[in-house]
């Protein structure tokens, strides 16, 4: 009797233990709101409206006017990229936009899509939602979310789009894609109040995918992305079911950056250092000190002063196109700041990027979308969320040309479950635009592994 009162202390005890330690791990937040003074006392209307991007003749005119008055600036002698974006260059993408470039034609590329708008927390917020033309019998499609960066938007998803809703493999999963904007972003809402971050973003994203009636679902992101997602999971390690991502933004909490770096050349095995890890770490220090700064400028003006710089791009076009473009360039690939045309057309169109650059132009959404790194790092780096690891299934995609390269070992410390980590032939930053066809594959790799590991 004594034993099996004893054994039942002992289950009930690692019962508790275990429910204490899931508790522990579920991120708390509030609701917020975020639309212009108070909030409403009849309650907010949770009406989903259909939307379409328009454009006019007086908005193409304007357009046109601004373009024609921008004042060259000639670049330095054999400076390519190395400066910012190469004047000389910038001034065959001006005269692409102005003379050849249809914004109609992308506004119907665009449209072809469902686009959607419903207030949450004070704001409308912009989504696509793609349902799959067609399901194998026996299936359901699995609801995804996928969530853009900076300086991207949701146009850059939509080379993947159609992988997920309509694979040709038929052994593929079917998905159902959701695509917001990031409220301040694009044609979601700017937040009209201080503090609008990661957390919130997320927090107003789960209340979207329960609007659209998802119990549970699947979620992607790079970039901001990434970050907002991670915190979609934190928030509902019950409701996200599978977290995949293709950046990590790491923390001080949880990766041994300072003593692998000092040691994982010597001691590769002790940090779990594969050859491509040390190969994209360690072959300069310049590598992982100067180069970093090089890319961190624009960082460091949107954490603190977002404002003074965001206004000189809402007004001047060629501005906010060489702001967002040089980011398309070097973050693709470091190298590119050695040619006179930034790379640009290597992976990308002219029409894909300036697609990406007028969604920010209509909209008039650079500052507040450069707000969102100030209300996010303007905080500090000691937040609940960072210091929170995330229980969800995990798939990571490794990108050589990232940004910063992301040993297994470093995400494992903040996804200990991590059940698949792919390192990709080529991309980098834009994965999702660059490489769509690796991403999906990767995607589908990994909701495979969560979905037989769930049966």
């Amino acid at each position: 009797m004594f034993t099996e009162v004893l054994v039942a202390l002992v289950i009930g005890g690692l019962i508790f233990f275990l429910l204490q330690r899931n508790r522990s791990q579920v991120l708390k937040t509030e609701d917020g709101w975020w639309g212009a003074g108070a909030p409403l006392d009849g309650g907010e209307d949770i009406t989903v409206r259909p939307f379409k991007v328009t454009t006019s003749d007086e908005e193409l005119e304007d357009l046109y006017k601004r373009i024609d008055q921008t004042r060259p600036v000639p670049s330095l002698e054999d400076s390519q990229f190395n400066y910012g974006f190469n004047s000389h260059y910038l001034q065959k993408v001006i005269s692409y936009w102005r003379n050849d470039f249809d914004w109609r034609k992308q506004v119907d590329k665009i449209n072809q899509y469902p686009h959607f708008k419903t207030k949450i927390e004070g704001i409308d917020v912009h989504y696509l939602h793609v349902k799959p033309k067609k399901v194998p019998v026996g299936t359901t499609a699995l609801p995804l979310i996928l969530v853009h960066g900076w300086p991207g938007s949701f146009y850059e998803f939509y080379g993947l789009i159609p992988l997920l809703t309509e694979p040709s493999n038929p052994r593929d999963l079917v998905f159902e894609v959701v695509c917001p904007s990031i409220p301040g972003y694009g044609f979601s809402e700017a937040p009209h109040k201080k503090g609008f971050d990661s957390v919130c973003a997320a927090r107003i994203f789960h209340k979207l995918m329960k609007r659209l009636g998802f119990q549970q679902f699947y979620a992607q992101g790079g970039d901001w992305g990434s970050l907002i997602t991670t915190n979609m999971a934190q928030l509902g390690p019950k409701t996200v079911k599978g977290l995949h991502l293709n950046a990590f933004l790491p923390s001080s909490s949880f990766h041994p950056f300072v003593s692998s770096i000092m040691l994982g050349r010597r001691f590769p095995t002790l940090f779990g250092f594969t050859d491509m890890d040390i190969e994209r770490l360690f072959p300069r220090m310049e590598k992982l000190v100067v180069e970093p700064i090089k890319e961190s400028g624009y960082m460091h003006i949107q954490a603190t002063k977002p404002d003074t710089a965001g206004r000189g791009l809402n007004d001047s076009p060629v501005g906010l196109a060489a702001y967002i473009l040089e980011k398309f360039s070097t973050w693709t690939n470091n190298d590119f700041r050695n040619l006179e045309d930034g790379g640009l057309t290597r992976k990308f169109s002219l029409d894909d990027l300036l697609t990406n650059v007028m969604i920010y132009w209509t909209s008039g959404c650079i500052v507040s979308s450069m707000r969102f790194y100030k209300e996010n790092l303007g905080k500090g780096l000691n937040l609940p969320h960072m210091k929170l690891k995330v229980d969800v299934p995990t798939g990571f995609a490794c990108f050589p040309n990232e940004l910063l390269h992301s040993p297994k070992l470093w995400v494992q410390q903040k996804y200990p479950n991590l059940l698949t980590f792919t390192p990709m032939a080529r991309g980098g930053h834009f994965a999702a635009m660059e490489e769509p066809q690796l991403i999906a594959v990767d995607i589908q790799n990994f909701t495979k592994a969560v979905e037989k590991k769930t049966k």
